[in-house]
């Protein structure tokens, strides 16, 4: 598997750092890997490539720089609206969908923030091995908004309704060992040893009867009711309302004019 130009140009390094084990590093570090329109198509489709890639036999998902993921590119959210941002929408589905429906094992690799969408993707993996500087948060209400790419779904299944809510309403953050002990995410260790840990382990994966894995993660999403399908149209709805609200226009401003937002209910 060779480095794919486009998928650079769109914030994304691929890699092959072991047989059988692909690299999809998020590569946007002065952003903090934040997510734009350009690396979303490039995570459906670099997911889709491997997905049909007999060679690529499990597949790491990592983030450049100083963090896993810092979620969506804020910028555009006041410049979007109506049909347009329901298309905005169903593009970062389409890539949680890629990650998530991969007929291959899936390791993130988390180091500092895994926020919003971030935090999404992260959990769309079948496994997570945090840094001790990882952690996780749904910030949405600090812009009037509801969770995206799944997160409802992904955090009911992790570590059920209590403290799914207890996230979402919060915005606080979930260090990486408290995450662990939630049943979050798989293991936690250095920062050093982050990157030679999580190879070790999608070798090792990489090595095993693949086929048989994929079959058993189908097994896995067909325990899971309601089905991303419906949670994700859902979300699309809930979406639209929010981004329509007194509330969301103020939270987006206050985040680009760096003060704490003055919320109406509205």
């Amino acid at each position: 598997m060779g480095q794919d130009k486009a998928a650079e140009e769109a914030g994304l390094l691929l890699g092959q750092p072991a047989p059988g084990v692909a690299e999809v590093r998020l590569n946007r570090p002065d952003k903090l890997n934040a997510l734009d329109e350009a690396t979303y198509r490039a995570l459906t489709e670099v997911f889709a490539s491997l997905h049909e890639d007999p060679a690529v036999r499990a597949v790491v998902l990592c983030g450049a720089g100083r963090g896993f993921c810092s979620g969506s590119d804020i910028g555009a959210m006041l410049k979007t609206t109506g049909p347009a941002a329901r298309a905005r929408l169903q593009r970062r589905h389409a890539a949680v969908r890629a990650v998530y429906g991969i007929e291959k094992p899936v390791i993130a690799a988390v180091h500092g923030p895994a926020a919003g969408i971030g935090f999404s993707l992260a959990m769309a993996s079948d496994l997570i091995i945090a840094a001790e500087s990882g952690y996780f948060q749904q910030a949405f209400t600090n812009v009037g908004l509801v969770p995206d790419g799944g997160a409802i779904f992904f955090m009911a299944q992790r570590m059920g309704l209590a403290r799914a809510k207890e996230l979402v309403m919060t915005g606080r953050r979930l260090g990486a060992r408290e995450a662990l002990d939630w049943g979050v995410i798989n293991r936690v260790v250095s920062d050093e040893a982050l990157q030679d840990e999580t190879l070790k382990l999608a070798s090792d994966l990489a090595a095993a009867p693949t086929y048989v894995l994929a079959l058993a993660k189908k097994m896995f999403t067909a325990t899971c009711a309601p089905s991303i399908d419906t949670v994700l149209e859902i979300e699309s709805f809930a979406a639209g309302v929010a981004r329509a609200s007194a509330d969301h226009r103020e939270g987006v401003m206050a985040f680009r004019d760096k003060r704490k937002p003055v919320f109406s209910g509205e």
